[in-house]
């Protein structure tokens, strides 16, 4: 069983600080010290219990821990990595929760290269709306995926560890390539909320904006529910990511041009066709899930 005596969460915000949580509540860590940008967070994470102690330098941090989870915004990852290495020891074992992963593994191999055998990447495909620790949850991972990424360097018993932590918080794992990861979330998970910010920005920007808010119902909150999402972290994945999702974005203009063409030509038999195709796919995919609220 894994035991995890000293966890370090740099980042302890929803992911960095459900994922401890989840970890106190399984019985499997022992002492977790938080790491971050903001006093006033880690003063708050330790005053919800989510972290025994904040760590004031990375050497403090690092020294004794045996297991590390990097969460914060992937634009940081680079900067946290160099300024971590030179007190990181042999024996700890590193991973992540970037939302990209080519970028993250790059800077891994920068930075890191001395200590590939134990860090081993990792994406929880989990999280809300709302971010901050005060949003995080003991069982934000429970039945959800978990993609490793890991390199070839990593040692089997590092990649172990990492899939025992996710799996005491209740996640399923799965394994993928990075390449096949970033194409794959940008799809299903960037692509989304560059849509929802931009619909949303759109509509703030109008003459009639109060108007049009007035007037939304169910529908706008649905769909544009991930724009209340963290703009940072959002920024970062979505430059770190920008080829695939510019891929995304030039396929879903071309689907935007199909449907404005049968508008144009009032074609309802042909648009009643490709809403009721996308409504079958949309129920099939939805019908695995128990709380389809929760997002990606």
């Amino acid at each position: 069983m894994l035991v995890i005596k000293k966890l370090v969460i740099c980042g302890v915000g929803l992911i960095g600080g459900s994922f401890a949580l989840a970890l106190r509540k399984a019985g499997v860590v022992r002492h977790v010290v938080g790491v971050g940008r903001s006093t006033a967070s880690l003063e708050r994470a330790s005053a919800l219990g989510v972290i025994d102690q904040a760590a004031s330098s990375w050497a403090d941090a690092l020294d004794g821990a045996d297991f590390v989870l990097l969460a914060p915004p992937v634009g940081q990852m680079e900067a946290i990595m160099a300024a971590m290495a030179p007190h990181l020891g042999p024996d700890t074992v590193v991973t992540d929760a970037g939302s990209t992963k080519r970028d993250v593994i790059e800077a891994i191999y920068r930075h890191l290269g001395d200590r590939l055998p134990n860090v081993v990447p990792a994406h929880p495909i989990a999280g809300a709306e709302k971010s901050g620790v005060d949003a995080a949850f003991a069982e934000l991972y429970e039945g959800r995926k978990v993609v490793l990424t890991p390199l070839p360097e990593n040692e089997p018993s590092a990649v172990l560890a990492v899939r025992q932590a996710w799996e005491a918080c209740g996640a399923q794992i799965h394994e993928m390539p990075p390449h096949d990861h970033d194409r794959v979330f940008a799809a299903v998970s960037h692509l989304p909320h560059l849509l929802a910010f931009g619909l949303v920005h759109d509509l703030a920007g109008r003459a009639n904006a109060e108007q049009l808010f007035g007037f939304a119902a169910g529908g706008f909150r649905d769909f544009t529910r991930i724009a209340s999402s963290h703009p940072e972290m959002w920024r970062d994945i979505c430059i770190a990511n920008r080829q695939a999702v510019l891929a995304e974005l030039d396929e879903y203009l071309a689907e935007l041009a199909y449907l404005r063409a049968l508008l144009l030509s009032a074609d309802g038999e042909r648009l009643e066709q490709h809403f009721s195709e996308a409504r079958t796919a949309r129920d099939a995919w939805a019908a695995q899930f128990q709380n389809p609220t929760i997002i990606e």
